[in-house]
């Protein structure tokens, strides 16, 4: 099922998507997935990120191919790092490009969304604590990542953390391909399956660390293929079996 979050009539809202029509749900899926009965097109409602987490944890050098382009070791654990709630921006929204950088990129990734509280949970317990997936742009000031002696201003601009378009709950990560693009020109490619840690392992590891809350968002690093956007770029990321997330740059 597509879960949506969007603005309807200047009310946030969630809904159900199905052939283009969205069947409004009552209060918050994560809460509840009762229907009110009410159906609208699809194209009548603003799409907003599908989730406002209270955290984005991200998890870099995931894919040893995208560690080697940027000259990083493969870690022996999740590598952790946050991006804040600031960043975050729904599908259509615009990435700004900050003054500060050069050399801004975008990255592909698999995003999960957490439906239920998660402390020291095993890799065993990890699918019932999912909600569902959607797909994360981590955009980063690659300059400024590689300048600063940690990443958190590169990225954490305002803009920087596009999520969306939506929740898919009935989603499977394995064996999923995953891309972007800039102006139809293929940027990155890759499947899940390349991942060096999966995803029971970052759920069940990101759980001994700090807690999860239903709705906080795990980012589950980048493939191969990062390159520069620039000013007037539109930018797609797809995922198998979830869907399309673009964005333009200004």
């Amino acid at each position: 099922m597509k879960i949506a979050r969007f603005n309807l009539n200047g009310e946030i809202r969630f809904g159900s998507i199905n052939q283009g029509q969205v069947s409004l749900i009552t209060g918050n899926p994560l809460d509840s997935m009762e229907h009110s009965g009410e159906v609208v097109n699809l194209d009548q409602v603003q799409l907003l990120a599908p989730v406002a987490p209270s955290k984005v944890i991200c998890i870099g050098m995931n894919y040893a191919a995208h560690a080697a382009e940027i000259s990083q070791d493969v870690p022996d654990e999740p590598l952790m790092f946050f991006k804040p709630i600031s960043s975050i921006i729904g599908p259509g929204e615009n990435i700004v490009l900050p003054h500060q950088s050069d050399q801004v990129e975008l990255e592909v990734e698999l995003a999960i969304v957490i439906g239920k509280e998660a402390k020291n949970i095993s890799k065993s317990a990890v699918k019932e604590h999912i909600f569902g997936y959607t797909i994360g742009n981590d955009v980063t000031a690659r300059d400024i990542q590689f300048s600063d002696l940690q990443w958190a201003r590169a990225k954490g601009f305002d803009t920087f953390c596009p999520i969306g378009p939506w929740i898919e709950t009935d989603f499977d990560p394995a064996n999923k391909h995953l891309e972007s693009r800039v102006h139809g020109e293929l940027r990155q490619h890759s499947i899940t399956n390349d991942m060096i840690f999966d995803v029971e392992t970052i759920v069940s590891f990101v759980s001994e660390n700090l807690t999860l809350l239903p709705g906080d968002v795990i980012l589950t690093g980048s493939p191969a293929g990062i390159s520069r956007i620039s000013h007037g770029d539109e930018v797609e990321c797809e995922i198998e079996g979830i869907g399309v997330l673009r964005n333009l740059v200004a």
